[in-house]
């Protein structure tokens, strides 16, 4: 089975964060939401949420894959954790799956491992990436294990890429049918 760690601070993304955790969970994929501290953490809109496990008790390598929702100031503050900065770069450079969406894909700029990829983020953000090319139309990019999206409206298509990626093709079409979701399959990506 595969494993999720998402990672929340203060002033996240609601649809960002759930939906993703949502939709993996549908696909029976293992998912631990790990917050930046210990006890809830409070979103942009002041939804209080009680992660899995706070990220000083968890090791990022221990899964597949690192998402990472957006929003303001969760990115700011996932951006300023010098711990989420480390999690991101481990596991990228062990291989593994890093994604982000809204303006989160900054984390990953800032953490130096879009400089030689494609990316996308919120609007607001395209101009603050470091990334080989920007995609200012594509809701979702996949370039090899780096996935990015671009906010909360394209969440659910996002999380359906995850759940191709770690799963299958059919799994994430069985969900997106079951949850009556006009998205499909959405990201073209190379291979890593």
């Amino acid at each position: 089975m595969a494993g999720v760690l998402v990672i929340l601070a203060d002033g996240f993304e609601e649809i960002e964060a759930v939906a993703v955790i949502d939709v993996l969970r549908r696909a029976d994929i293992k998912v631990v939401a790990a917050g930046v501290k210990d006890g809830p953490i409070t979103s942009a809109r002041g939804v209080r949420i009680i992660p899995d496990a706070a990220l000083y008790a968890v090791r990022a390598l221990d899964y597949d894959m690192v998402v990472l929702p957006g929003g303001m100031p969760g990115t700011d503050n996932l951006a300023k954790d010098e711990r989420v900065k480390k999690a991101v770069r481990e596991m990228y450079e062990a291989g593994k799956y890093t994604a982000a969406i809204c303006a989160a894909p900054y984390v990953l700029s800032e953490a130096g491992i879009l400089s030689d990829k494609k990316a996308t983020s919120h609007p607001t953000f395209q101009q603050k990436l470091n990334a080989a090319s920007v995609s200012e139309s594509e809701r979702v990019v996949v370039d090899g294990k780096v996935i990015t999206s671009q906010g909360a409206g394209t969440a659910i298509e996002f999380a359906l890429q995850l759940v191709e990626i770690l799963v299958s093709k059919e799994r994430a079409e069985a969900i997106s049918l079951a949850m009556v979701c006009a998205a499909k399959s959405v990201a073209k990506h190379k291979k890593a």
